[in-house]
């Protein structure tokens, strides 16, 4: 797939994904859904990908919903055409989810505006580093609808539920201070080159785990946010019994017991 609004670069087992849209500010649109959908599809099974890290290029993270690519598509038409919402543009809320579900872990980098939809997509992420002039609004209260995209049901997970609501009813920008206090962010740097060179630092220490783990791993605590305590061991039991002979899981006792750094393939 060729994308239009997408650059990607892979190295040392990282993709850094960039959102491209320079001048509409990274809205999200119904064509850079579908783009963002089908490069963490793309990305999810490939075998040289371990870290995925989400940034953009244009002056802010992201200016939130494409209102008029929304409008244009009839998103704020008669009601018939509402009803077609969830089929019709399923890609809007596909980009979010398949970066949730996409095995390989995701973390965002932000810088300036982080808005609407823009906080959908990084709260579908697994970690989230911010830079000190990145401000974050959950804003769709503010035009008058209801965030529909995954936020309301992801976010709790992350800062829980008075942070969320305080979030989602307020409608205001919250400083890279404050979401770091919540913990929606992990760090906070002081610019957008600290913050690759932060970012690109984490994702190298996660290359140093034994990726199959690590994207099993991901799988059992995603599972395992809605599954009683005893299901989400089962399911992590039933990981390690595919993963105790794998490769990688041989190649980290070895090195363990030669006192080295395990050298690990991904098999």
């Amino acid at each position: 797939m060729s994308y239009k609004w997408i650059e990607v670069v892979t190295e040392d087992h990282v993709a850094t994904v960039s959102l491209n849209k320079k001048e509409s500010l990274n809205a999200l649109s119904f064509e850079l859904a579908t783009e963002i959908t089908g490069i963490f599809q793309e990305l999810g099974i490939r075998d040289d990908v371990w870290v995925i890290i989400l940034k953009s290029n244009a002056r802010i993270f992201s200016a939130g919903l494409d209102l008029k690519d929304a409008m244009s598509r009839g998103l704020m038409g008669n009601p018939r055409n509402m009803l077609d919402i969830p089929v019709r543009d399923k890609a809007i809320f596909d980009c979010c989810h398949v970066i949730e579900e996409c095995k390989k872990p995701v973390i965002a980098a932000v810088h300036g505006m982080c808005v609407g939809a823009g906080l959908d997509i990084i709260s579908a992420c697994d970690l989230r580093l911010c830079t000190e002039d990145a401000t974050f609004s959950l804003r769709e209260a503010r035009i008058g609808i209801v965030a529909d995209m995954g936020v309301l049901q992801r976010l709790p997970f992350i800062i829980g539920q008075a942070f969320t609501r305080q979030m989602a009813f307020t409608g205001r920008f919250f400083s890279a201070a404050e979401v770091e206090r919540m913990g929606l962010v992990t760090e906070v740097c002081s610019d957008q080159n600290t913050l690759m060179v932060a970012a690109r630092k984490l994702a190298m220490e996660i290359t140093e785990s034994a990726p199959l783990a690590v994207q099993n791993t991901k799988e059992v605590l995603n599972y395992s946010r809605f599954a009683s305590i005893r299901d989400g061991i089962s399911l992590a039991v039933h990981k390690n019994m595919l993963l105790l002979p794998s490769q990688d899981c041989k190649e980290a006792m070895k090195a363990f017991a030669e006192k080295r750094k395990p050298d690990f393939q991904g098999a």
